[in-house]
């Protein structure tokens, strides 16, 4: 496993294998649950709370300036690990042309409007 950067009493927090931009962590439940709609309402909300101090982690390690958030709930919507990860993707200006969007990127075509 790699190195826990933060957790709480049901989550835990870690840099991503393989991130998107410097400082992308994932928070993760510790129980083991495919889908973030199989969470409970607690398990939710302590995710919810470790995001926010992963935030502060990364912002004064980083200094972004922006993020996205973001969880992938099944194979057709990129989920890839079935246990449920949220992405805490830092943005930074002018890391791509124009952002606006954001997580509407993931159908390319329907990003802009």
């Amino acid at each position: 496993m790699k190195e826990v950067i933060a957790s709480s009493e049901r989550s835990l927090a870690f840099y991503d294998g393989f991130p998107v931009s410097p400082g992308h962590a994932l928070v993760i439940p510790r129980r083991h649950v495919a889908s973030f709609f199989d969470l409970t309402e607690d398990e939710v909300a302590d995710m919810m709370a470790l995001v926010r101090k992963v935030k502060l982690l990364v912002d004064a390690r980083f200094r972004p300036d922006g993020y996205n958030i973001g969880i992938n709930v099944g194979e057709a919507a990129g989920q890839s690990v079935f246990h449920v990860h949220m992405h805490l993707i830092p943005r930074y200006a002018g890391d791509v042309p124009d952002p606006k969007g954001g997580v509407r990127g993931v159908i390319p075509e329907k990003q802009k409007y």
